[in-house]
């Protein structure tokens, strides 16, 4: 990265590191695509088993992930201020404690998914199905955490196009076992949906392991020599990391696990009901990746800016984010909008459930334009390393607002289903406001002490 001095500059450098980050997150974001579609092509009960595996799973993930993501506004500012010589200190303790959260995760799941599954009514192939699914997830658990930390690494320094490319070699392979492990094809057992999980656990560690390849032989990040030395396990460098990453894993589990939540929620109704509002899920989250990151690019390039206390042009980084985020939501609100019905015959060609997946996505475009903003705000706040306030804002914004609501709605009204879609709107819509405001109180903080 480099100092920028007009809004020309600050626009290319800001698309240069923001597409190969949306490509990255559609790339990594496909794995969990192709697990959901191949399933449901398989039959409607591997599609919900899916569906309820993903929904225990993606929280947790995200949200322990999350609390890695502090690497990149820790390295931006190091690199910022021109303090080189402590990024690849900082970079092997996340790798350490990558690999003890990846641990604790599974030791805890051991002892409680059973229990979850089990209090849950779940039709018994199903529930066989999600739990099979998680417990082949997890052999690609140490490997994923690990990876977030060498992404966050990387991307800290500008040079998201590698961690781009690393994604999309990945992907193939991906797609490829799934079609082996799913359907049984060339002599591979024929699992269905816990095939999926197989094969994402395999992608997970090839990742890992070319991740590890370019920052040890390509330059620049050869250069800070990052496992050329074995660092000691520091318990203050830990607390830095934490006291940054906790609030943002945090706050990325209390928007994620909303809508696992509400998937857990919908076990009362019809599996095709399950199976839809899952289709529907997965579809609206995979165009979430655009204000996701918008998002991250604007970690990195706010982070930059506030190490350097180029304070005016981290404000400018942080709008011209915001903007394009919600411009691209109203485009692809109203593309989503016209070809909802079209985006269904991806997931199944059950009549029932494509009806279904329809309805969802009708209420899928208005939560967009929420997530437009908020995600952006939540990214740029995270370069000020403000991130206390923002998950306190984001709990209450949809477990005390949307959740609620949802459920009232649902249960008490004719919505139905369709409630919990309304309060997630909700909730999101709050979130969004909330947050704005507190990105522009933040802005002028910074100011008034620099």
């Amino acid at each position: 990265m480099y100092q920028t001095h007009t809004k020309q500059e600050k626009w290319r450098q800001f698309i240069a590191i923001l597409i190969p980050i949306l490509i990255t997150q559609l790339g990594m974001f496909s794995i969990s695509f192709f697990d959901t579609m191949m399933s449901g092509r398989y039959s409607p009960n591997d599609l919900a088993g899916v569906a309820i595996g993903s929904s225990l799973w993606v929280p947790v993930f995200t949200g322990l992930s999350g609390i890695l993501l502090a690497v990149t506004p820790i390295v931006a500012q190091l690199i910022g201020g021109n303090n080189r010589k402590d990024v690849p200190f900082s970079v092997v303790q996340g790798i350490y404690a990558a690999i003890v959260l990846a641990i604790v995760v599974i030791s805890i799941g051991s002892l409680v998914l059973n229990p979850i599954l089990n209090g849950m009514n779940l039709e018994p192939e199903v529930r066989e199905i999600a739990y099979q699914y998680l417990v082949a997830l997890s052999l690609g658990m140490i490997p994923l955490f690990i990876y977030n930390v060498l992404r966050s690494f990387i991307d800290a320094l500008g040079k998201t196009r590698v961690t781009m490319f690393i994604t999309l070699l990945t992907l193939p392979i991906n797609v490829v076992f799934n079609y082996l492990f799913i359907f049984g094809k060339f002599g591979f057992p024929e699992l269905g949906g816990i095939g999926a999980g197989y094969a994402s656990a395999i992608t997970y560690w090839l990742i890992t392991f070319i991740a590890f390849g370019v920052i040890h032989k390509v330059e620049p990040f050869k250069d800070f020599s990052v496992f050329r030395k074995l660092y000691k396990v520091s318990l203050s460098s830990w607390k830095e990391l934490f006291k940054i990453g906790i609030p943002i894993g945090l706050s990325i589990f209390f928007e994620v696990s909303i809508f696992s939540a509400v998937t857990l929620l919908m076990s009362q109704y019809s599996t095709e009901i399950i199976a839809a509002h899952q289709a529907a899920i997965n579809f609206a989250s995979f165009l979430y990746m655009i204000p996701l990151s918008i998002s991250m690019a604007l970690t990195i390039v706010v982070g930059f800016e506030v190490g350097a206390k180029r304070l005016q042009d981290a404000k400018q980084y942080s709008w011209m984010g915001v903007s394009t985020a919600v411009v691209l939501a109203v485009i692809y609100g109203v593309i989503l909008f016209a070809f909802r019905n079209e985006v269904g015959i991806l997931y199944t060609d059950d009549p029932q459930v494509l009806q279904l997946i329809g309805h969802f996505l009708l209420y899928a475009v208005f939560f967009q334009l929420s997530d437009a903003i908020q995600a952006p705000v939540q990214g740029a706040l995270r370069g000020y390393k403000d991130v206390n306030v923002t998950f306190i804002m984001a709990m209450i914004s949809y477990w005390v607002i949307g959740l609620p609501l949802g459920y009232v709605l649902a249960n008490f009204t004719e919505l139905g289903p369709y409630g919990y879609w309304v309060g997630l709107i909700s909730g999101l819509t709050t979130g969004a406001l909330t947050l704005s405001g507190r990105l522009l109180k933040i802005e002028k903080k910074f100011q008034k002490q620099h």
